[in-house]
């Protein structure tokens, strides 16, 4: 089955939860209201299904692969990568300034979804890319900006993130990449850095490498990292490109999934030193590799949503036509395609619900991210952007570990069949599993979310969040439907959950950290799940509005049901986390180390 893109749920999402025409009324996106929104969206639809989508297959197929240095990327890559830059879609959200659009991100986000659906691999390239945009906006000299930005908001040229090294992993503290200041106000790099996505490839002309290292003298620990741009190619003074730096491709990773996005393994210095440039101040380099971070935490999450909306669409497809055993009701007098029996149709429910409550909530987080960088208010500035930050764990954490679900019941649909690669099913699977773990591991995400976005502040931002939930439990409450009640009831049993782990996590986490810290994924996962179920409980009112005009019955009637499927089978799994993590966490730390 070929991908089609959700631009109806898409906009419905929009105008209804992320009020698209407020997004509109900001400083610098008069221009972005529904109409923009809706013609931006069917024509990145148009491009994804027809240029990116048919080269999924073929990327799992015939991977990247590595050669003497060079990487070739899957045939058709390098030319639908040339039609992505030139369709203006690497620059979407990017300032106006450097050639971009300047589009805000509840719009881009979107189209970030789609290209992620049609193609995982392909579209890890531009998520990369967007992150070292974002760190370069932030601090990089105005020198910096204009020689690079202008290239990589065009995708002319693209962008890496190199954190990681062997004995490093996710504890930046170990970073040994050194970097040694030189007479002309460069620096000369010495390093190995791993797992860098697209770290060498054939799409672009040049690839602009962000990099931690160490100055001299650094402080020890992660107060020591600097910034440095190091592109593969050096840039000359009339903006061509010049002689090849001291940067190599040394090898690429054979992976599970993911197969047609090349992770490679640069090392830096070995003839002489790969030249840099500072990004910034020295020594706060993680402070804005915080910035690519964060950007592409979000992204991820949205490649959660990406995976999760392909693997439903294949099972939703293969469901109406395998044709297998009679209904149990015996409402037909032969065997029937699947989507008749009821737990096919429960799988198919909870892959739609988690699906779109997801892309709900992300995009509900998109619009907090523009109000919090364009509101003329500088008092919503700050508490949009708190909310924004609130939610990227969430989006990221429980969108990716959602994705893992979906995915396998996307096989488990497929019956024996979705164990046979033939049919697609499997790919989703394998590709996703890398969601839960890039970026920050879901512990990683957690642990932010526990540390930062719970007890920091005595869990003041957590109750806020819960009292918009309890608003919009009040404004169900007053629905005579049955699906606004039942939605009602189950968010008031999620949220007070959510309510006794927080104030419990602030009582102990002083005391007993470990014990709080042992639910920390638990608690990420129970929040990510009210987090959903609030907005599709937000979808099923507005649901109700529409439907009530006579507008498009059967989409309104349909959003209606799977809001309703989310509260009594999703939602309903909150009060059991909260025991988990209240009550459970004995049974973790008390298990002697050697017993592992």
């Amino acid at each position: 089955m070929t991908y089609q893109a959700p631009v109806k749920d898409m906009l419905f999402c929009m105008t209804e939860l992320a009020a698209i025409e407020r997004i509109a009324a900001l400083p610098g996106f008069e221009d972005a209201g529904l109409d923009t929104a809706q013609a931006v969206l069917e024509e990145c639809a148009r491009f994804t299904e027809g240029v990116v989508a048919p080269l999924n297959v073929a990327g799992d197929r015939q991977p990247a692969w590595w050669q003497d240095g060079s990487v070739t990327t899957t045939p058709g890559f390098a030319d639908a990568y040339r039609q992505f830059g030139e369709g203006g879609w690497q620059g979407l959200q990017h300032p106006a300034d450097f050639a971009g659009q300047g589009l805000p991100k509840t719009i881009a986000a979107a189209c970030s979804e789609m290209v992620n659906s049609a193609n995982l691999s392909f579209a890890l390239c531009a998520i990369l890319t967007d992150g070292a945009i974002e760190a370069l906006l932030t601090a990089g000299s105005r020198e910096l900006k204009d020689t690079y930005l202008p290239r990589m908001i065009s995708g002319e040229w693209t962008g890496t993130m190199n954190l990681t090294e062997p004995q490093a992993g996710s504890d930046l503290a170990l970073v040994r990449t050194r970097a040694e200041p030189q007479d002309d106000g460069s620096y000369k790099v010495y390093g190995t850095k791993i797992f860098i996505t697209y770290g060498e490839h054939d799409m672009a002309a040049n690839i602009v490498h962000l990099v931690l290292a160490r100055l001299p003298g650094a402080p020890e620990g992660v107060k020591g990292i600097s910034l440095f741009v190091v592109p593969k190619f050096l840039v000359n003074a009339d903006g061509t490109l010049g002689d090849r730096n001291d940067v190599q491709c040394v090898s690429i990773e054979h992976k599970l999934g993911i197969k047609a996005s090349p992770t490679a393994v640069l090392q830096f210095g070995d003839n002489g030193g790969a030249i840099g440039y500072l990004v910034g101040e020295q020594n706060r380099g993680l402070e804005y590799m915080f910035v690519m971070m964060n950007a592409a935490r979000y992204a991820v999450g949205l490649q959660g949503i990406a995976v999760a909306e392909r693997a439903s669409q294949l099972a939703g497809a293969y469901a109406k036509e395998r044709v297998q055993s009679r209904p149990v009701d015996g409402s037909l007098p032969a065997a029937a395609p699947i989507v008749h029996h009821p737990d096919v149709q429960r799988m198919l429910l909870t892959m739609r619900a988690q699906t779109e409550g997801c892309r709900a909530l992300a995009i509900a987080a998109a619009a907090a991210c523009d109000a919090g960088h364009a509101h003329p208010d500088a008092e919503v500035r700050r508490r949009e952007q708190a909310f924004f930050e609130f939610l990227v764990p969430l989006v990221k954490g429980y969108s990716t570990e959602m994705s893992l679900e979906v995915t396998s019941l996307g096989v488990q649909v497929h019956g024996g069949m979705g164990f046979i690669e033939e049919t697609g099913a499997a790919q989703h699977y394998r590709d996703a599993r890398i969601l839960t773990i890039y970026e920050g591991t879901t512990a990683i995400q957690a642990n932010d979310f526990v540390g930062r976005k719970t007890v920091r502040d005595g869990g003041a931002l957590a109750r806020a969040f819960a009292q918009e939930i309890a608003t919009v439990e009040a404004l169900l409450r007053q629905r005579g439907s049955e699906a606004a009640q039942a939605m009602a009831l189950r968010l008031s049993v999620a949220r007070e959950a959510f309510l006794e782990v927080v104030g419990w996590m602030v009582a102990n986490v002083r005391s007993d950290p470990n014990a709080v810290f042992a639910g920390s994924v638990p608690y990420l996962m129970l929040a990510g799940n009210l987090a959903v179920g609030w907005q599709m409980g937000r979808a099923l009112l507005a649901a109700e509005d529409r439907l009530a005009t006579g507008d498009d019955p059967v989409f309104m009637r349909r959003k209606i049901t799977v809001a309703r499927f989310y509260a009594d089978h999703i939602l309903t799994r909150v009060p059991g986390l909260r025991d988990s993590i209240v009550t459970g966490s004995e049974a973790i730390v008390e298990m002697a180390l050697e017993d592992f």
